[in-house]
């Protein structure tokens, strides 16, 4: 465990897709148990900088302090061992799996029984509840969604990824997801960084408010200010 206290220590990131740029010189600091949303145009590196956190692209410069350890180099798998979980844009759950298969899948990497830590995850999740032997793809897009989710904290990581949670689902499901991440991290102290273009979720759910601009940090939104939409229109391009 990292004696400072943080999560995740990023300097200098630069990375992108082939001979193409796109983050530039990144630096950030993320305490344990905190709650970062990352707001910005699109094309400016929202889920650049993701993908690249959890591995998916490869850092051509600078460093990924996770807890600690360099994990800069570190395969995405290997990153998930470590405590780091990802649900991207989409959500990429099994369509042809049934819900429970689903979950289970994200046990894999732990070797603990499915069964008890499902029961668990329902409790944070009931709306799956009666839709395990459903399959994924048969879901709604919110139930896909709170599916990813719970899939992804099926192994108890300390830093989650979350790119766009609420796109493209009902208003109901997503004031469901912002308070359970709310609850999850106040329990437990589940570290998140989460891209968002809904201000009320990423209101709701961020304890701070980074824009990013043309492939660097560029500054903080105060949360209160996330209700002005000319404020955030000129910061970070997004409108409510």
């Amino acid at each position: 465990m990292n004696a400072d206290g943080a999560m995740l220590d990023i300097t200098g990131l630069c990375s992108g897709y082939g001979s193409i740029p796109v983050l530039y010189d990144v630096s950030l600091s993320i305490a344990r148990g905190e709650s970062i949303g990352i707001l910005g145009h699109n094309g400016m590196g929202k889920t650049t900088l993701l993908r690249t956190l959890i591995g998916a692209l490869p850092a051509t410069s600078g460093t990924i302090l996770f807890d600690g350890a360099d994990v800069t180099r570190l395969a995405p798998h290997a990153r998930s061992r470590r405590g780091m979980a990802y649900v991207p844009q989409g959500r990429e759950i099994f369509a042809a799996l049934s819900t429970y298969d689903n979950l289970r899948l994200g046990l894999i990497k732990t070797g603990r029984k499915p069964d008890a830590v499902i029961d668990a995850l329902l409790e944070d999740f009931p709306r799956l509840k009666p839709l395990l032997d459903r399959a994924g793809g048969s879901l709604s897009g919110g139930e896909q969604q709170l599916l990813a989710l719970a899939r992804a904290l099926a192994g108890k990581p300390d830093l989650l990824l979350l790119d766009e949670p609420t796109e493209g689902i009902q208003p109901s499901i997503i004031d469901e997801i912002a308070e359970t991440l709310v609850k999850l991290r106040e329990r437990s102290g589940l570290t998140i960084v989460l891209v968002e273009q809904n201000l009320d979720f990423i209101a709701a759910v961020s304890q701070r408010v980074l824009v990013i601009r043309r492939g660097q940090i560029g500054g903080e939104i105060p949360r209160e200010h996330l209700s002005d939409v000319e404020i955030v229109s000129q910061y970070a391009g997004v409108h409510a």
